[in-house]
């Protein structure tokens, strides 16, 4: 009888665990997805919107560090910075002025680049209404168990984004587009994010499940651009996407960091525009919504009740030249968070601005004084 009373105890005990067990699990995949997946965009194209192309490929980064993998990611460039002929370091972009963190890398797979970033195609993407001859690599294959980050930037206004300056899309439009996502069972949750002028406009139809968005700048107001670099003759970001790199910089895949506090990045203070967001047509409450939960990628858990050996010997792997020689991926370069709080180096110095317009101007304050202005003709 002592027997039995101690098994039905036992018993008990383990049922227990096993129901703590699966509702720890059931708190960690709350947000009920089971794959990620990621749209990136650049819309503009020339050289002076060097910008845009390194903030894209920036968040590209960052996602890939956090687990998206190349065939998750939808990478659309409208222009090829990388090869351009006033590129003065051929096969790369930077994201900062030193010139240390490369965002172009040797490992990037854009899906959509050139003239095939149009609105038709970014909107077929999204709705998944593609030719039956377009690889997968330029499909968005998501279904409703899916968590889809979609990051735009480029030039805007309001209500309305322009892609290459021959086109635009407009907020109705792009609500229509995720509405259909969604009657199509094509996504868990979404979170959009812009940065462009009045991005907060683009944001403003929205009338879908399910999705949350985020902008960095309200109506009326412009998004501007970070880091000059007098070198290449360019701005190298925008401010928004810059402060939201150094932040994603921090996150690694087992953070509990929160959408609350993706909202506080880049404040007024440092942005000059005011970033907006809109969460009410999100189901669960932002503070509860991991970074993770889109800009990284779930793994596969196995929930089991059973003990597991430990204590057998692990084997070495066994070392290779091949292991010795393997280059190490854009992807694990020095930290931006490192990067944006050091000083240049020597060699990369740059004057600076407004250095050259001041010591012309004194050059001339110097030669009026000395020969006044009927020897001007001599300088030029």
């Amino acid at each position: 009888m002592k027997i039995l009373t101690l098994l039905s105890l036992f018993a008990t005990n383990v049922l227990a665990d096993s129901v703590n067990i699966v509702d720890s699990a059931g708190q960690f995949f709350s947000s009920g997805h089971t794959n990620n997946w990621a749209v990136l965009v650049c819309t503009s194209r020339f050289w002076f919107n060097y910008r845009h192309v390194a903030n894209t490929l920036s968040v590209y980064r960052s996602v890939k560090r956090l687990g998206i993998p190349d065939s998750h990611i939808v990478l659309m460039l409208a222009d090829d910075m990388a090869c351009n002929h006033r590129n003065p370091k051929p096969a790369t972009v930077f994201s900062h002025k030193n010139m240390e963190l490369n965002v172009y890398g040797d490992d990037v797979e854009v899906d959509y680049r050139g003239y095939e970033v149009t609105v038709e195609n970014f909107l077929r993407v999204l709705t998944g209404r593609l030719p039956p001859s377009t690889p997968r690599s330029k499909r968005l294959l998501s279904d409703d168990r899916s968590n889809i980050l979609i990051y735009l930037t480029g030039h805007g206004g309001n209500g309305f984004l322009k892609f290459q300056d021959s086109e635009e899309i407009s907020n109705v439009e792009l609500a229509d587009a995720f509405e259909q996502m969604w009657q199509k069972r094509r996504y868990n949750e979404l979170l959009f994010i812009i940065d462009t002028c009045q991005g907060a406009s683009m944001y403003e139809r929205f009338y879908s499940p399910n999705l949350m968005a985020l902008a960095s700048s309200q109506v009326g107001e412009d998004s501007l651009s970070h880091q000059p670099d007098l070198a290449i003759g360019v701005h190298l970001m925008d401010r928004y996407t810059f402060y939201l790199l150094e932040f994603l910089e921090d996150i690694n895949p087992s953070s509990k960091t929160n959408m609350n506090d993706l909202f506080k990045v880049c404040p007024k203070s440092q942005c000059v525009s005011t970033p907006g967001h809109r969460t009410d047509l999100f189901l669960r409450d932002p503070g509860s919504v991991l970074i993770t939960d889109f800009f990284g990628s779930v793994r596969k858990v196995e929930i089991t009740t059973e003990a597991v050996n430990l204590s057998e010997p692990v084997r070495p792997a066994e070392d290779s030249a091949e292991m010795h020689n393997e280059m190490y991926s854009y992807i694990d370069q020095l930290p931006v968070s490192e990067i944006i709080h050091q000083k240049p180096k020597q060699k990369d110095w740059h004057p600076p601005d407004g250095f050259i317009l001041g010591l012309w101007t004194l050059i001339l304050m110097v030669f009026f004084k000395t020969y006044g202005i009927k020897h001007l003709k001599h300088i030029f």
